[in-house]
């Protein structure tokens, strides 16, 4: 999968600096923590109905990087920054954002805000870039899951996209993430991955055919596995306390490619960590559990916290365990045992 570091980069130097910039303009710190790289696409993305509100601000790429990308903020976030710089008191603010109250006043002040978070981008791209780019902003677009319908091109296009998830942080206020949404083709004109020689694209044909020659004997031998996915610590704690026994053990990140990662065994059981459980933390599931559920798999999350709510979302995707950290050695592999015997 390529590797975009030089993209992702330049994103969080640009949400860094737009953090600092945006501090100066509302009077009260803001910063943008760097950010996790997935895979993603709008229907995973926005298919839950329970979902929050968000704003998705659109950016326009010319000249010579033609093409667009998204800035997608919670809707609670962007009503915590337009209430902050419209000067309105802490209690009144908590209150707007836990109500979801948005004004005609919030609309201006976040189109400000937004306007010099372009710039900043702006400041950024273009010394980083070797050709001349320029970024518009496009008008910022309220959705609703649930109420709002889902177009062909709003609140953005139908396409699989590189989710680029940075933590926002401002002091004294709950705030959830931005997720910058860029389609592979506009990536690779930012940051152009190398083509594979011709020797090496012929090797991948020849195994790529000698792979699907042995397919079916593959198939009668593979072993089962247990696949655990996760971009922090608790994912590592989950590998240290398996007892793999004669099953294949799968470790790879959240962004890793899940049919690249199904192909090396016969996943009977994924083990998801995550950090954080709100919507868009648990919308991996509608990735995840289909795919494992192909070959009769079933998927356990382990997340530090949980809500009533955030488990019942979980398990309506299809989710059939919940684990939280610390994890008991024991408890957890017979829980494994008594999935992997019942798969």
């Amino acid at each position: 999968m390529p590797a975009f570091e030089k993209l992702q980069a330049m994103l969080d130097a640009a949400m860094k600096q737009a953090g600092e910039e945006s501090s100066m303009l509302l009077g009260q710190s803001l910063t943008v923590g760097a950010s996790d790289m997935l895979n993603t696409d709008r229907r995973s993305y926005f298919g839950d109905d329970d979902a929050n509100p968000v704003y998705v601000v659109g950016v326009e790429s010319r000249e010579a990087y033609p093409g667009r990308f998204y800035l997608v903020f919670a809707l609670s976030d962007a009503i915590v920054m337009s209430s902050i710089l419209l000067g309105i008191p802490g209690p009144r603010v908590a209150e707007k954002r836990r109500l979801c109250i948005q004004e005609p006043d919030d609309v201006d002040a976040f189109g400000e805000i937004a306007n010099q978070i372009i710039g900043s981008f702006n400041s950024i791209f273009q010394p980083m870039l070797p050709d001349k780019v320029h970024l518009k902003l496009l008008v910022p677009v309220k959705h609703v899951p649930g109420m709002d319908e889902l177009t062909d091109e709003l609140p953005l296009p139908d396409a699989p996209y590189l989710m680029y998830r940075a933590p926002l942080e401002v002091q004294g206020h709950e705030m959830n993430r931005l997720d910058i949404m860029v389609p592979p083709e506009l990536a690779n004109l930012f940051d152009p991955q190398p083509e594979p020689s011709a020797e090496e694209a012929a090797a991948a044909e020849s195994a790529g055919s000698a792979a699907e020659d042995a397919a079916p004997v593959q198939e009668t031998h593979q072993l089962p596995a247990i696949l655990v996915l996760g971009d922090d610590e608790g994912r590592h704690s989950l590998v240290a306390e398996l007892n793999p026994n004669g099953v294949n053990l799968i470790d790879a990140p959240l962004n890793a490619d899940l049919h690249g990662l199904l192909a090396q065994g016969d996943v009977k059981l994924a083990l998801v960590s995550l950090k954080n459980t709100a919507d868009r933390d648990l919308s991996i599931c509608n990735r995840v559990v289909p795919l494992v559920g192909r070959s009769g798999g079933v998927v356990l999350l382990m997340a530090p916290q949980w809500t009533r709510n955030a488990v019942l979302k979980a398990l309506k995707a299809g989710v059939k365990g919940i684990l939280m950290p610390p994890l008991d050695h024991e408890e957890l592999n017979t829980k494994v045992e008594q999935f992997l015997k019942a798969s």
